[in-house]
């Protein structure tokens, strides 16, 4: 079995990215300036002082996605099929930090999970002082075909120019890094062995509702219905089987400093146990979940 994955990131479909920045800015984030990819999506990230980060994903060219779907580019594809089941906002993929994505998809590919062919792509990147790069990243791509709105990849730099992100991992509700992600499916354990997979372990947790695994970085939880009802309020919309990302969960500082923001900028949330949920919105793509730090 191959060594243990750590979340890079999480891509969280968006209706626009005026509308992302807007939400994630009341939510009291720090949103990166935007960018875009060769091949007609856009993004507007949240990076965490973990090294993780949030990427919502807006449409730049709805007719360079089409043509680079039609060409066999997994990520346009699977956006594209993602907006058509389930409209402009949720959570489409999980995303595993490499360092050889080629050895990844063979995995992949061995376990029959491999969703597509491996994708190379370069794109500008702009550095503080305002000059300009290129940043490259190989991709290699995982999913389940009983489970069409979800899937997993891994990211791999080729070459990313160092940069100074620190005034962008400083967010004014005081969050510091990614607790988790929660995925609802009827019979959690039908993806036990895709889940396993992505992350690189078998030590799956049992617990009520569902199961978990621990990525190295985050937990992976997945609930039926009824649990992430209980866990978080909200009922799941939907009866189709597959997985479904629902929730990202925040580490925090301080949930009273978290909540008094949130009250402040007119922000509805909850607490629920021993942790604050903000319910999804436009432009934020799923539910929000924030933990305080042990």
């Amino acid at each position: 079995m191959q060594s243990l994955r750590a979340i890079d990131h999480v891509v969280l479909s968006v209706s626009g990215l005026d509308a992302a920045r807007a939400r994630l800015g009341q939510l009291g984030f720090t949103v990166a300036p935007d960018a875009q990819h060769p091949f007609g999506t856009e993004n507007a990230c949240v990076f965490l002082a973990d090294g993780t980060y949030l990427e919502p994903l807006g449409v730049a060219s709805r007719e360079t996605i089409e043509e680079t779907a039609r060409q066999g580019n997994v990520f346009t594809a699977r956006d594209q099929a993602f907006r058509f089941r389930q409209g402009p906002e949720g959570m489409e993929a999980l995303v595993f930090a490499t360092t050889d994505a080629k050895a990844d998809d063979a995995v992949f590919t061995a376990a029959g999970l491999s969703a597509g062919r491996i994708l190379d792509f370069s794109r500008p990147f702009k550095l503080p002082d305002g000059t300009e790069s290129e940043a490259s990243f190989r991709l290699a791509f995982a999913a389940d075909l009983r489970s069409p709105d979800f899937y997993a990849f891994t990211c791999q730099r080729i070459n990313v120019p160092k940069a100074d992100r620190s005034a962008l991992t400083a967010h004014a509700n005081g969050v510091t890094g990614l607790a988790g992600v929660t995925l609802v499916e009827s019979n959690p354990s039908d993806f036990q062995y895709f889940l396993e997979t992505v992350c690189g372990q078998r030590d799956v947790r049992a617990m009520s509702f569902g199961m978990a695994l621990e990525a190295a970085n985050a937990t992976i939880s997945v609930l039926t219905p009824e649990g992430f009802e209980r866990f978080y309020g909200r009922k799941h919309c939907g009866h189709a089987r597959g997985l479904r990302g629902r929730v990202v969960s925040f580490k925090v500082r301080s949930l009273t400093e978290t909540a008094a923001l949130l009250g402040h900028n007119g922000m509805e949330h909850e607490t629920i146990g021993a942790r604050l949920v903000v319910p999804q919105a436009a432009g934020q793509g799923v539910h929000f979940s924030f933990e305080e730090q042990a």
